[in-house]
């Protein structure tokens, strides 16, 4: 195993037991209000250490193999807000590396006990350099006919200026037949569905900024579950109420914050994060039809309090304040569930009735995350929308 390697397996050793889950970084208080992100950093003490049993073990991978895995998404590099950011030249100088048998560092790859497909933890930019040298097109756009050619930039003769079509046979074989050393990391205990596999993207893919944990969710729980996220974040409705689209996936993490209180709110334990990463792993390749019921719910629900509450919705001070969007969209979901149908007047009443609730406020403001005022809140914005 080489050096690399074992600098990043003696990382991820002390990132696998901490306190709380991973904290945000540059929190936009001005958008959305979140205490539970201060409270499941393990500030309030009251959130459990996690620790994980992790076995790795050590694959050689031809070049050419590689990139057929990633084609069939036996290998998946997710999908995430860090973009591919290399160069032409470097990743031109990775490719030469390769062609003249030079070592390179080996990639880091999480293993998915359900289905044995290997996420990318490391290595994103060397495997997408393979792909699109393969491929012959340099970072390419779907559906552009400008897209740059991959033409080698750089290196030395003979393979300057030359795609991967352009090689002679002895050196395309060469570069096919190159080695990547990869270590694979696969969860052995606890037994909640790799949720391991959260804490160790976002502590390895930290780089220049740490990943908001929506951005390592979408990273690691890729399936319907995202699918449907990103389905319900394109609502138009939604987006009048909530503004344009988070840079950092805060809006597609309300949305699966409602979904996972919805379905699951009996069974909520801090920290917040950790909870909607079990609910996410759990529906990650749930049936597509189901999400298509529980989007058209979310949509129905948004459109009817748009029209009730035409101003400052779910912003009762200045900010969008998540636990007030989840309080008054599950209290609502739960009352459309019972067959209470309100007009856009009724609704806009209970709303404000809501709101000049004391408990409520205070369930709202201080302590969102703990279990006791998590339940009492949701309790009391089910009993106001249920009133006829």
């Amino acid at each position: 195993m080489t050096s690399t390697n074992n600098d990043q397996l003696e990382e991820l050793n002390s990132a696998l037991e901490f306190e709380g889950n991973i904290p945000d970084n540059e929190p936009d208080v001005d958008e959305v209000e979140d205490e539970d992100e201060d409270e499941d950093n393990g500030e309030s003490g009251e959130a459990p250490p996690l620790h994980y049993d992790i076995t790795s073990y050590g694959v050689d991978f031809d070049v050419e193999g590689l990139v057929k895995r990633i084609k069939r998404r036996a290998i998946i590099i997710p999908d995430f807000q860090r973009k591919f950011v290399w160069s032409l030249p470097e990743s031109s100088r990775f490719i030469e590396s390769l062609l003249l048998g030079l070592p390179v560092p080996g990639i880091f790859l999480a293993q998915e006990a359900d289905s044995g497909k290997m996420y990318v933890i490391d290595g994103q930019q060397r495997l997408l350099s393979l792909l699109y040298f393969f491929d012959g097109y340099f970072k390419p756009k779907k559906d552009s006919t400008t897209n740059r050619l991959f033409r080698l930039t750089g290196v030395q003769k003979p393979y300057n200026g030359s795609l991967y079509t352009d090689l002679n046979e002895a050196d395309r074989e060469n570069l096919n037949n190159s080695v990547l050393h990869a270590t694979v990391v696969k969860q052995d205990s606890p037994n909640d569905g790799d949720t391991s596999m959260y804490h160790i993207f976002g502590r390895l893919n930290s780089g220049g900024r740490r990943l908001t944990p929506q951005e390592i969710r979408t990273a690691v729980y890729h399936g319907s579950v995202i699918d449907a996220i990103k389905t319900a974040n394109s609502l138009p409705k939604w987006r009048k109420i909530f503004g344009p689209e988070n840079d950092r996936m805060k809006d597609q993490e309300l949305i699966l914050r409602f979904f996972a209180m919805y379905e699951q709110a009996s069974k909520y334990k801090k920290p917040m994060s950790e909870f909607l990463n079990i609910y996410a792993k759990n529906n990650q390749h749930r049936d597509p039809k189901e999400w298509e019921v529980l989007i058209e719910l979310f949509s129905e629900i948004i459109t009817r309090f748009a029209a009730a509450v035409p101003e400052r919705l779910f912003r009762p001070v200045r900010s969008f304040n998540v636990a007030a969007f989840e309080a008054c969209t599950v209290g609502l979901a739960r009352a459309l569930e019972n067959g209470i149908d309100h007009d856009s007047s009724r609704l806009g009443e209970l709303y404000t009735e809501l709101f000049t609730h004391n408990e409520f406020k205070d369930f709202i403001f201080a302590s969102t995350s703990n279990v006791q005022v998590t339940s009492d809140r949701l309790k009391i914005a089910t009993e106001v929308f249920a009133k006829k």
